[in-house]
């Protein structure tokens, strides 16, 4: 059974253990725990990342360098781009979909909009939006090298529906 994907989780603007806001430049730590069928996400600071509990094995971990959000732009244009279309099909978790996600996360990766993580599950990818921070978790198709052209002109067509 395929795990589905997982809901997309900002970073925390604070220490999920002490409460104490991250300062500009910080570095931080995060960890994926597995929580039943998905994932638990906790931002901490260096300081909590040491005096963790070194028995509890994460999903997956990695350290980050704090930056506060952007403010939002003032009026976004509604469009679907490679970013945007990954974003709605995560949320609609149509196993059809299951392959498109994997080339739209591909896409976004060449772009540098995200950046892959190490993974213990070889089922299940997980991505950091270098902008943001958000985490994407999604589940690994497998995909074969043959289906690819497919999964291509499938993207395209969702990208460009004019076309």
């Amino acid at each position: 059974m395929m795990q589905a994907d997982w809901e997309i989780k900002s970073r925390a603007h604070q220490c999920s253990r002490t409460g104490r806001e991250f300062a500009e430049g910080e570095f931080f730590y995060t960890i994926l725990v597995r929580e039943g069928e998905g994932f638990l996400r906790e931002d901490m600071s260096e300081e909590a990342w040491n005096e963790r509990n070194e028995n509890i094995q994460p999903f997956s971990f990695w350290r980050s360098k704090y930056e506060p959000p952007a403010p939002p732009p003032a009026e976004p244009l509604p469009r679907d781009d490679a970013e945007g279309l990954l974003r709605r099909l995560i949320q609609e978790n149509d196993p059809a979909y299951s392959n498109v996600r994997y080339i739209l996360a591909l896409m976004l990766e060449r772009k540098r909009v995200i950046r892959p993580l190490e993974s213990s599950d070889d089922d299940m990818l997980v991505y950091e939006h270098l902008a943001t921070g958000e985490t994407f978790v999604l589940a690994n198709p497998k995909l074969s090298f043959e289906r690819i052209p497919e999964v291509q002109r499938e993207v395209s067509a969702l990208l460009d529906p004019s076309a």
